[in-house]
């Protein structure tokens, strides 16, 4: 799964080609109004930090940096001002990226502000264990049993996907390093992690591995030539990032910070028609962002830093 992401001619990481937008619909890039939600959320963050000189707006897995240019755009001058906004991305920075944003392979230590992780630990490597054993994987996706779990991932799987050893599971022990590798980076803000997930009661009898290609699902065979994914025990990720992490769900998250797909009301048609028109797309894209069944039942794991509240008001 490394080799086939990040490896020479990873699917994340080879040159030219659209990016992740043209394989596959995040948040992102459903609508706008996903980014103006972040831009309220890191004023609210703002706000209960004091006001501080330098805001850091981290980005876990920019893509093409499509979030943080939503974002700055949606922000008034006076805090965009302060904004110091990192793209972390193992590809090499787009052609025409705003000379803003500082374009990094790894988070910078040391920030204070926010962290947000969309759709980017389900992308981080992980093992997969059927029956109790290791899943072996061909290049050309052939499977085949290897060693049984053993160790810290067996310890893991007992603590986080009980039963697995009569099925299939994902081994999340590697994203849980990575999240909390990352909020370590934070002194003091907001790190919020936005993914497919499931939780320990929860847990898919028969796992997620699975492929994304020119916007299509296909079978996740590791060369290179298609994503490579699985959803994100995010419980088990706030379990090893430290005390005071909260789980929503998107549709919760996304309706406190003022995203809603209620329609216009009828009135307005008649008194200003084009508003009338733009409010209605507006809550077309909200009730994507929002929608049961779909991104709305995305889980946004928000976990607070250096005494920040896990959900600022």
């Amino acid at each position: 799964m490394e080799a086939a992401l990040y490896g020479p001619g990873g699917f994340y990481v080879r040159p030219g080609g659209p990016g992740p937008a043209g394989h596959f619909r995040t948040s992102v890039h459903a609508s706008g109004l996903y980014a103006g939600a972040v831009a309220r959320l890191l004023r609210r963050v703002d706000e209960q930090l004091g006001h501080p000189e330098g805001l850091d707006l981290v980005d876990m897995g920019a893509g093409r940096g499509e979030l943080l240019a939503g974002v700055l755009a949606a922000l008034p001058e006076d805090v965009v001002a302060r904004v110091r906004p990192y793209a972390v991305e193992r590809a090499a920075a787009p052609e025409g990226l705003d000379p803003r944003i500082r374009w990094v392979p790894e988070p910078p230590e040391g920030t204070t502000g926010l962290l947000f992780a969309n759709e980017w630990l389900d992308n981080v490597p992980l093992e997969v264990a059927q029956d109790g054993r290791y899943v072996l994987v061909a290049r050309d996706g052939t499977e085949s049993a290897g060693g049984p779990v053993a160790g810290e991932d067996r310890a893991w799987l007992e603590r986080w996907w009980p039963g697995a050893g009569g099925g299939r599971a994902e081994i999340g022990r590697t994203r849980d390093a990575a999240w909390a590798g990352a909020v370590a980076t934070l002194d003091r803000g907001l790190a919020v992690a936005v993914d497919y997930a499931h939780t320990r009661d929860t847990r898919p009898p028969y796992g997620t591995l699975t492929g994304f290609r020119g916007g299509r699902e296909v079978p996740p065979v590791p060369d290179g030539s298609c994503d490579v994914t699985a959803h994100v025990a995010l419980d088990a990720c706030a379990g090893a990032a430290g005390a005071g992490a909260v789980l929503l769900t998107q549709r919760e998250a996304l309706s406190a910070l003022g995203v809603s797909g209620a329609r216009p009301p009828l009135a307005l048609a008649s008194a200003d028609p084009v508003a009338y028109v733009r409010a209605l797309a507006s809550a077309g894209e909200a009730a994507e962002l929002t929608a049961r069944g779909g991104l709305g039942d995305f889980l946004w794991l928000v976990q607070p830093v250096g005494g920040v509240a896990a959900w600022p008001g």
